[in-house]
């Protein structure tokens, strides 16, 4: 039967100028027939994550932020300091699709089986440039959802949840026991605590606030601390002491936090040393930053001996390492356990328009707990 394309659809694009000025617009692109083996995909959910912020705004000042036109004509401007514009070299000029993941109704498809099963299909997508409302996308980047399951539902079924199976497979694969996690009261977070519970893993969250406490404390989690408290050290000690944890995902990046981590960790390995080292212990301490949620330059004092590392763990080429077999096992527990284990809450849902007003940037803007947005391009 003959599948009907629109010739195109709108999709959110992001560009620096050379003279500094970052620009938000809707721009209309073809909607490409697709070939054997791809499927073109109604996009009517997809997330804006941190991730997704770093690239819609570059190292624009927020304070310069303007917003003119409405609907399909929605510009958004903004200033990006002189001194931000070496680190932003490598993209200006280039108008750039954003958005990670997302899913959405499977409107035509090519003519291999594989394609074909797909056909009418819900489906989630990791595949780039989802704030579209038509994606062509290989049958490899698709994942089925599971019966009953909406867009909605499966928009976010990527990013967060194999970055946190991400990590206790790392934990495993690298000899560790138990975990750290910062920020740990975000969707991610709450994602990490439900898998360590399901899967007998110790796990220490740390967070800010102890609202963000009580929410985790709610959900089951065993060792929080809140670095908003005057004993945030003691209490973290006590918890790795409590969990044996010498591997951290830190969210945060900037400021001292990594460098705490570190040294609560010697400190909790050193109350059970049978001897004193002058070197430290011989117990590998790690911490993997992911994120820039604190943009100051990270500081390290080293109290925690000299058996340590800080390095940066990323998704995508965690899983170019683990390999094909493996990460597909990953995404197959994430479509099992979609509605409950890796569910994802959010505070909005708005249309590719709404997300560039002021409201909304301003509300997922401020990248915090409970302030999680949904696009659905096809409003």
């Amino acid at each position: 039967m003959p599948q009907t394309l629109p010739p195109d659809g709108l999709q959110l694009r992001s560009i620096i100028s050379a003279d500094g000025e970052l620009a938000l617009s809707l721009v209309r692109v073809p909607t490409p027939a697709p070939a054997a083996d791809e499927v073109v995909l109604r996009v009517e959910a997809t997330p804006i994550n941190p991730s997704d912020i770093g690239l819609l705004f570059g190292a624009a000042d927020p304070a310069t932020l303007a917003v003119r036109g409405s609907g399909e004509q929605t510009v958004v401007t903004a200033r990006v300091p002189d001194a931000a514009m070496k680190a932003m070299a490598g993209r200006v000029g280039q108008s750039m699709a954003v958005g990670n993941e997302g899913a959405g109704t499977v409107v035509a498809a090519g003519s291999s089986p594989a394609a074909q099963a797909l056909l009418g299909k819900t489906v989630a997508v990791l595949g780039g440039a989802m704030y579209s409302q038509y994606r062509t996308v290989k049958v490899e980047l698709c994942l089925p959802l599971p019966a009953g399951a909406s867009a909605a539902d499966g928009a976010s079924c990527f990013v967060n949840p194999l970055t946190a199976l991400g990590m206790t497979e790392t934990m495993r694969r690298e000899g560790h026991r138990a975990l750290v996690h910062t920020a740990a009261a975000s969707n991610l977070g709450q994602m990490l605590n439900r898998i360590c519970l399901a899967d007998g893993i110790g796990l220490v969250n740390i967070v800010r606030k102890p609202e963000q406490a009580a929410l985790l404390r709610e959900q089951g989690a065993r060792h929080v601390v809140s670095t908003s408290s005057p004993e945030f050290v003691e209490e973290l000690t006590q918890a790795l002491v409590a969990t044996g944890a010498t591997l951290a995902f830190d969210a945060i990046g900037g400021g001292r936090l990594a460098g705490q981590i570190l040294g609560a960790m010697e400190a909790a390995i050193g109350r059970s040393a049978k001897e004193y080292s002058r070197y430290g212990s011989t117990t590998l301490k790690q911490v993997y930053i992911y994120g820039g949620l604190d943009t100051s330059p990270t500081e390290i004092v080293r109290n925690f001996g000299m058996t340590w590392g800080v390095g940066g763990w990323l998704l995508f080429p965690f899983l170019q390492r683990i390999g094909a077999d493996a990460a597909n096992a990953l995404k197959a527990r994430v479509a099992r356990e979609l509605k409950t284990t890796f569910a994802s809450r959010y505070t909005r849902t708005v249309s590719l328009a709404g997300a560039l007003q002021a409201d909304a940037i301003a509300d997922y803007g401020r990248r915090a707990t409970a302030s999680k947005v949904l696009i659905d391009p096809s409003l």
